[in-house]
């Protein structure tokens, strides 16, 4: 194109790329920030376009969720399923996917934590199609790891191609660095020793019911948190108002005022609770413990336990961080990493390097959170002893194959 004095101005198109683009920057800023604090031209602008430019590939935020959605399974599914070699053997074979996958997840490490909270906010019909992609890979684990161990149940299979995958996406929760081939080989330790574990049986027959809630606190101030802490880990943050939770209290709205002048401080506060019931949780195993290994079971224990008999609360702790006011958060990060690094010091001192305790120990807290979906947080001594097991698993490496041998891979 000629301009009046005679230079030429190039013609600007746009990438080709772009919608791809647009689709991983949305990925990105749902995973760090979520999806309700997340707007439109954040995301247009991280992808350095205008807003109504991205309107012309997604009719809304909404649209950008199920495409943010959509390509964090699908490069998953397309990895495991680039990988896989039917003709393998089977420890060979299922070795080649799940390096794969931690292939896959360490390259999208800042977009990875979308798959595992923000797809609550997709309508019925998305998220049936999303499941649909995650069955998928779930069966590219399970096929050859039945192979592998024949003797497996249903159950037991479900479990473990679980664990694995949470193991894997554990990474995309924390920050923490290790040189990518150092990260692969630790994740692909951790995958194999959850795949190869010996689990406790499970109890046959259906789930016990959980136990109906106690007698309520006579404090409207306890009452109004232990409202919140049901509602949010249920529904989820924005789609309660302080009025129903002052309601299902007993409190009137404008009385409810009185004791959290807003939604975010019982946000915040469900949060300290959460953060004063970890730290307990370790001291107590510290005061009970005579060596490091037994004090890092101890703390999996309880927090094992905590986490089943409060799962809405365990919930909120990991969905709704980035809802919390700024200082809030701040100050809750840094309790956080505290209570993380004690636990990991103690993983250390048995054998792993410090970066590498932080990664067991995440992977630990995701196998909680993950295989208790799983069961439904069926708080049952069966149920939490299988869980004890693979968090020992990742904690300190299994020693043993199914057959009795020292792994070969």
């Amino acid at each position: 194109m000629a301009t009046a004095e005679g230079s030429v101005t190039a013609v600007q198109r746009r990438p080709k790329d772009r919608k791809a683009q647009i689709v991983k920057a949305a990925a990105r800023a749902f995973s760090d920030r979520g999806y309700h604090a997340v707007g439109v031209d954040q995301i247009a602008a991280e992808v350095g376009i205008s807003g109504p430019a991205l309107y012309r590939h997604f009719a809304n935020k909404y649209a950008l969720l199920v495409a943010a959605a959509q390509y964090t399974a699908e490069a998953l599914v397309a990895a495991a399923r680039s990988a896989d070699d039917p003709g393998l053997p089977a420890p060979e074979r299922l070795r080649a996917i799940t390096g794969a996958l931690i292939e896959a997840t360490i390259g999208m490490r800042r977009e990875g934590a979308f798959y595992r909270w923000e797809r609550r906010y997709l309508q019925p019909a998305d998220r049936s199609r999303l499941r649909g992609s995650y069955d998928a890979l779930h069966d590219a684990i399970a096929g050859p790891l039945r192979v592998l161990r024949p003797g497996l149940s249903d159950a037991d299979t479900a479990t473990l191609t679980t664990a694995a995958l949470s193991v894997i996406g554990s990474i995309s929760v924390h920050r923490t660095r290790l040189p990518a081939a150092a990260l692969h080989a630790l994740l692909s330790e951790l995958c194999w020793s959850v795949l190869t574990v010996e689990l406790p049986p499970a109890s046959p027959g259906p789930a016990p019911r959980r136990p109906q809630r106690g007698l309520p606190s006579t404090s409207k101030r306890e009452r109004l948190l232990v409202e919140a802490i049901r509602l949010f880990g249920r529904r989820g943050f924005y789609d309660v108002s302080i009025e129903e939770i002052g309601a299902a209290a007993g409190v009137n709205g404008s009385s409810a005022y009185r004791y959290y002048p807003s939604k975010a401080d019982l946000l915040a506060a469900a949060f300290h609770r959460a953060g004063d019931r970890v730290q307990l949780a370790i001291t107590d195993a510290l005061a009970e413990s005579s060596s490091p290994r037994q004090a890092a079971l101890g703390i999996a224990e309880r927090y094992a336990a905590l986490s089943f008999s409060a799962p809405e609360l365990v919930n909120i702790y990991f969905t709704e961080f980035a809802n919390l006011p700024e200082a809030d958060r701040a100050e809750l990060r840094g309790l956080q990493r505290q209570n993380v690094n004690e636990w990991a010091h103690l993983v250390g001192q048995v054998g792993a390097t410090e970066a590498e305790a932080v990664f067991r120990v995440h992977a630990a807290l995701a196998l909680v959170v993950d295989i208790g979906r799983l069961v439904n947080f069926e708080d049952s001594r069966e149920q939490r002893s299988r869980l004890h097991v693979l968090m020992e698993a990742v904690l300190f490496g299994a020693a043993e194959t199914p057959a009795g041998r020292p792994s070969d891979l």
